[in-house]
């Protein structure tokens, strides 16, 4: 995150006696980014975080892949699912892998978690397409819409509550630190005036939630392939107070203010957030470029140094014959690619469309997982054939 931001009760200074009613001191937590040198926020526990009664047996999660991945044109159809598993982190169908990042569907039944989950080695965006809650953490609680880009940096201790409606989301995990795009900041990191988004449109943690009694709290940690069971004696709610750069928040992908031109833009003025190794960026509803000849529809493009994934969230997509609500298209480096047949000629002369996807550009090769298989379409690679 890219500007400072406190909530509840901190001391003065830190790393400083900060004391409670009792007398006692306060727990202060450094969390932070990239060991020492990245962005970081303190925490003011009531109680030591580090009380562990007991560590339970590691529950394998891992995701498999095939052994072989031709390179092809690849269309994944998720639009018939109603639930992807009965909880939260079961239902996590990871569909696309690769050494930087993965992206995954995410259809829970059960609208509440009786754990907090804990992500060890990744950011996470979950991008709500269908439901609403909200994100309880030890920062504090964020009400999620449709719509909303809920980015949660590594480390964060965390659970969801659901409202009863249908639940569809999107997670796309990160191995790097996932910010705010760089070429929209200055050098003082506050987004430029011509920033698609501004801070004013990134939801914090708008109040804390306190859970002071002692108990037995579960928290799953993410690691390495497995899910480790800890079990803390005081809630990891028990934060009065806290400051810093690091933190969940919320940021609406209908906040995107879309950058336009009279001649078709390339991809990267839909970008949002950036990380090492790929980007996100956000097609929103926009006017189509106002050049008297200008053509709306993107031209045939060869992909060298990136896999493009598109996931369809709303409307009818213009370039593309075929998708539906809840599908994913990935055209991989290697492979030109470009508008169905038919589309170029019935894009002229329209001036504006009503689209929403989400785009993950890697720069490295991004593989189908073994799960994402079974919803391979598999005419995808011959549908520019008239």
């Amino acid at each position: 995150m890219s500007y400072y931001y406190k909530l509840g009760d901190i001391p003065h200074k830190r790393h400083t006696q900060f004391r409670q009613p009792d007398g006692s001191l306060y727990e202060e937590e450094l969390v932070s980014s990239i060991g020492f040198s990245g962005i970081y926020s303190l925490l003011y526990h009531k109680h030591p975080p580090t009380k562990v009664i007991r560590v339970g047996d590691p529950e394998p999660y891992k995701v498999e892949m095939p052994e072989e991945s031709p390179l092809l044109q690849t269309h994944l159809n998720t639009s018939g699912l109603t639930t992807t598993g009965k909880d939260y982190l079961e239902s996590r169908l990871t569909l696309l892998k690769n050494k930087d990042c993965s992206m995954a569907i995410c259809m829970p039944e059960e609208r509440s978690m009786d754990y907090f989950y804990k992500n060890g080695e990744a950011d996470e965006i979950v991008f709500i397409h269908d439901g609403s809650g909200t994100l309880i953490s030890q920062f504090g609680k964020i009400e999620v819409k449709p719509g909303d880009y809920v980015m949660i940096p590594r480390t964060t201790i965390y659970k969801f509550e659901w409202d009863d409606k249908p639940l569809r989301l999107l997670i796309i995990e990160s191995n790097s630190p996932i910010e705010t795009v760089s070429r929209y900041r200055n050098e003082m990191g506050q987004l430029l005036e011509h920033s698609p988004y501004c801070e004013r449109d990134i939801r914090p943690p708008e109040e804390l939630v306190m859970e002071d009694e002692k108990g037995e709290y579960l928290i799953k940690v993410k690691k390495e392939g497995y899910l480790h069971n800890y079990y803390y004696e005081n809630s990891p709610l028990d934060v009065v107070g806290w400051d810093g750069c690091l933190y969940p928040y919320a940021l609406s992908i209908h906040d995107f203010e879309p950058i336009t031109g009279r001649i078709h833009q390339p991809p990267p003025v839909h970008q949002t957030f950036q990380a090492a190794g790929f980007v996100i960026c956000s097609f929103v509803p926009r006017l189509f470029d106002y050049h008297p000849e200008a053509i709306p529809a993107p031209y045939n493009h060869s992909n060298i140094d990136s896999d493009e994934v598109l996931y369809y969230v709303e409307g009818n997509f213009m370039s593309r014959k075929g998708i539906e609500r809840g599908s994913f298209t990935m055209h991989p480096g290697g492979l030109p690619h470009g508008p169905h047949p038919g589309t170029v000629e019935k894009s002229i002369g329209a001036k504006e469309t009503h689209e929403i996807a989400v785009m993950l550009d890697t720069f490295g090769p991004l593989y189908v997982t073994k799960k994402g298989l079974d919803f391979l379409d598999k005419n995808y690679p011959m549908s520019w054939n008239e």
